[in-house]
């Protein structure tokens, strides 16, 4: 029980820190690379090394049709489209920005779960939701910062992310995937990291040889592999399987604020004084959406 309660700990602290800075290693690589080229390497490369750490470990990779056609599924929900589209999204917005964005997520669990199982809405929902709603007008709203047409669709495209990604959390809850967290990532990485490539070469990105990236997008790629792929997203699978979807999208209130330092701190990104009130505005709003009793 102790062993448990120390790897969900543990689990937690990933997903808060790891992913918190993956916004910032994701702008760094998509300034240089294209960003489903981008994507696809880093799926690939950790769903073969999640493979075989899987393998060396002894864990059984036999898979039934049910389960494929599942971690299909979630990996479109998650990383295709959730991170795939999101990561492109970000040629175009903050990486604090996007971040914020991403923090509605557990709203759009609670209405997910509202609309499927017909959970219903508590006090503390009630107001988390407005204050959810409120702190996104606020964010969205700034004309100052909403500086071109490029920019609203790298907004629109990120919240339909953070609905694809939601969906994906309530959906992985409950299907029949395989035991061993290692080789769930990894089926869902290796579809991802086949599904990004063509998409990359649908879109005619321009691939750039490993000899031209420079060292900050080479650490920012080891980075988003190792830590941010393997690491962070075995961790959040393992988290959906034992604890409810709630608690695990609480890294959303968590996430943004890691993001806004490090985007202010190495990408000189600005804060407006709107956005630091949308933030704690949307992020109490996360809060008492979180923090509510479950029946």
């Amino acid at each position: 029980m102790k062993k448990n309660k120390l790897l969900i700990l543990l689990a937690f602290l990933a997903i808060y820190i790891i992913w918190g800075s993956t916004y910032l290693f994701n702008k760094i690589a998509v300034t240089q690379l294209s960003p489903f080229y981008l994507a696809s390497i880093r799926f690939f490369i950790a769903g073969v090394l999640m493979f075989v750490l899987a393998f060396i470990l002894k864990q059984p990779l036999k898979i039934s049709r049910k389960q494929l056609i599942n971690s299909i599924i979630a990996s479109f929900f998650f990383l295709i489209y959730g991170n795939g589209v999101f990561v492109w999204a970000l040629k175009y917005v903050d990486s604090g920005f996007g971040a914020l964005i991403a923090s509605t997520q557990p709203l759009f669990v609670l209405l997910l779960l509202r609309l499927i199982d017909r959970k219903p809405f508590q006090k503390k929902s009630i107001i988390g939701v407005f204050l959810g709603i409120s702190g996104m007008y606020l964010l969205i709203s700034q004309k100052e910062l909403i500086t071109s047409e490029d920019m609203l669709l790298g907004i629109f495209m990120m919240l339909s992310c953070v609905l694809s990604w939601s969906y994906g959390s309530v959906f992985v809850a409950k299907a029949d995937l395989p035991k061993s967290f290692m080789v769930t990532t990894g089926y869902q990485m290796l579809v991802a990291g086949f599904v990004l490539l063509g998409m990359s070469l649908s879109f005619h990105e321009t691939w750039l040889p490993i000899k031209d990236w420079s060292r900050e997008v080479m650490f920012s790629i080891l980075f988003l592999i190792f830590f941010g792929g393997i690491v962070a997203f075995t961790a959040f699978n393992f988290l959906l399987k034992n604890v409810s979807p709630e608690k695990v999208s609480t890294s959303a209130y968590v996430n943004p604020v890691i993001a806004l330092f490090l985007g202010w701190m190495f990408l000189n990104e600005k804060l407006s004084t709107q956005s630091i009130i949308a933030s704690l505005v949307l992020l109490t709003g996360v809060y008492f959406i979180t923090s509510r009793k479950r029946k």
